[in-house]
Order: structure tokens, then C-alpha cells, then sequence
């Protein structure tokens, strides 16, 4: 013990750095923990669709139209900002949000949770996710 407190007394910026970058992990977890809370698996995705979930797709219009998760609802992804007074009837029910890859998906569930949408989820992965499962996808525009 002593020669730990000799070799801190000796480099004070190495341990310094040291501590940092370890409050640094700790606060990358709690937050990487944190955003996986507000996201879904396929395999949920699907059991909150057959209890009624809004499916929201985000992506450009050629992309929805070229392939989206059956039932989807297309939203720009600008639209989300207003999303709490056009949508205010699915305030308090399930919706799952979804884009390629999921990192839009997790950004639009933020802002829907911070406009009072309680139940709102990012699908996990994304579209691509969901493809890889070799789950069906929709082709056309609604």
C-alpha cells in the first residue's frame, strides 16, 4: 500500500488521467444501459405489434417504399418534432419507432419521450435487424 501511495505522489497527472478516463467509462455504460432500456428486439417488436403498437418508419419515402415492416406508419423524421400534438391519442400507448439502422430510431424515441409519449421504443437495430431475422417486409407506399 505504501508504494502505491508513493508511485500516485510521484506521477499525479498519470493517475489524474487514470481516474478520468475511468469516470469516463463508468458514465459511457450508464448511458449505453440507459438508451438500451428504450429500445426493442425484433421478437418484442412483433409481440407489442400484436398488442396494438403504433410502427413508425422514419426513413426517406424511397426507402419506406421500397420495403418497410408490415402496418408501419411512414413519418419524416422532422415530423417527430410535432409528433405529441398530431399524435396525442398514442401518448400513452406503445409505439415502436425503427430507420436502417436504429441510431435515428434512438434519437426520434428521445424526442417523443420528452414530448410525454411513455411507452415510446426504438427497434433494435433497425430495418436491418429486422431483414437479417428474415422477417417480412412490405413494399409500396401507403
Amino acid at each position: 500500500m505504501d508504494r502505491l501511495l508513493e508511485y500516485a505522489a510521484n506521477h499525479p497527472w498519470l493517475v489524474g488521467a487514470t481516474g478520468l478516463a475511468l469516470v469516463m467509462v463508468v458514465l459511457y455504460e450508464m448511458r449505453a444501459r440507459a438508451a438500451s432500456f428504450a429500445s426493442v428486439s425484433p421478437q418484442e417488436a412483433i409481440r407489442l405489434m400484436n398488442q396494438h403498437a403504433l410502427l413508425l418508419d422514419i426513413r426517406k419515402p424511397e426507402q419506406y417504399a421500397d420495403g418497410h415492416i408490415g402496418g408501419a406508419k411512414h413519418m419524416a423524421s422532422d415530423e417527430i418534432l410535432k409528433a405529441g400534438e398530431t399524435m396525442k391519442k398514442h401518448l400513452e400507448k406503445p409505439v415502436i419507432v425503427y430507420c436502417d439502422s436504429g441510431s435515428l430510431g434512438a434519437a426520434a424515441v428521445r424526442q417523443l419521450t420528452a414530448q410525454g409519449f411513455t411507452k415510446a421504443v426504438n427497434l433494435r437495430g433497425g430495418l436491418a435487424t429486422w431483414r437479417t431475422e428474415g422477417l417480412p417486409v412490405t413494399k409500396g407506399a401507403k
